[in-house]
């Protein structure tokens, strides 16, 4: 016997590939190019850097350094592992970026989160005062003053507070806030949260992804900041790598310039090659952290800055 089942009419699936067109191809090998080139240009000077910092300081003079080490050494590396100036100047800029990150975060997220709300009583006065420091500054010497009037001179509240506040990281933030649902916000208070128990147990946790991009934001900015220190700073022993850094490059600048005397070269010589190493030194940590940052970034900043 012969079945009677009805036959499907559903039409049969396709699948064959939609070819790309000519000019998609060739779009997409002029973007693979031009990305592979600016990749290099940002590459090279790190990959200089390194082939520097063991390098001789007599090939480094000479300009025979490139991509590659010339009369490889490391007692460089071995002499700015002993200098008890440098790592107490390194670990000056860790307690500066641990504690300046956690207090930026503090001030920043509660601040965001306040400003998200568009019932707020002087919301747009509060926006306002926030853009406005963005254009407008009282400047160095108005600063200097201030500081020192409030007693933070030579204290290392003078370099984590001052820039404890970023205006473009408060409004990417606050956008983010704006774009989580409301009904989420308003469960919670038919549950019984207060405004405190939504903003850290609901809020916080939705959030990941912009508060692991101003994370690192901000500590990027503190850990590469040395003006700060530079204009509040006089005691060598709160110094952060940064300036520490600094004065070594402007020594060995004093030094190049002052004349060609055998020992002035010989000290520029030196300078030459303790500048690679201890850069190197410098972007080790930020090169460490940022991978596992790097997977929130692109996500962050997009649902931080498109309104939805």
């Amino acid at each position: 016997m012969t079945s009677d089942a009805p036959r499907s009419t559903a039409p049969a699936r396709r699948t064959s590939r939609i070819k790309d067109s000519t000019s998609y191809k060739v779009f997409t090998v002029v973007n693979t190019v031009a990305l592979l080139l600016l990749c290099a240009m940002m590459l090279y000077p790190f990959i200089m850097l390194l082939a520097q910092s063991f390098s001789s300081a007599g090939a480094i003079n000479a300009g025979k350094v490139n991509l590659f080490p010339v009369d490889f050494n490391l007692d460089t590396y071995r002499a700015v592992a002993n200098n008890g100036s440098f790592w107490r100047s390194y670990g000056n800029t860790v307690v500066y970026t641990v504690i300046g990150t956690t207090i930026a975060m503090v001030l920043t997220t509660t601040y965001a989160f306040v400003l998200s709300k568009k019932h707020l009583r002087g919301r747009g006065l509060l926006i306002g005062i926030a853009v406005f420091t963005m254009f407008f500054n009282g400047g160095i010497v108005p600063n200097y003053v201030l500081i020192s009037s409030l007693g933070m001179k030579n204290t290392m509240w003078a370099v984590i507070l001052p820039p404890a506040l970023s205006v473009f990281n408060l409004l990417v933030m606050k956008a983010f806030f704006e774009n989580l649902p409301t009904e989420l916000e308003e469960a919670a208070h038919i549950d019984g949260l207060s405004w405190f128990g939504i903003f850290f147990r609901i809020t916080l946790p939705l959030s990941k992804a912009v508060i692991a991009t101003m994370v690192l934001f901000y500590s990027v900015q503190y850990w590469n900041d040395w003006f700060g220190a530079f204009l509040y700073l006089d005691r060598t022993d709160l110094f952060p790598v940064t300036l520490f850094l600094r004065n070594l490059i402007a020594g060995a600048s004093t030094a190049a310039s002052e004349g060609a005397a055998a020992s002035g070269a010989a000290v520029n010589d030196i300078n030459a090659n303790i500048q690679s190493v201890t850069m190197i030194l410098i972007l080790i940590p930020i090169l460490c952290v940022y991978p596992f940052v790097q997977r929130y970034f692109v996500s962050g900043i997009m649902l931080g800055s498109v309104k939805g």
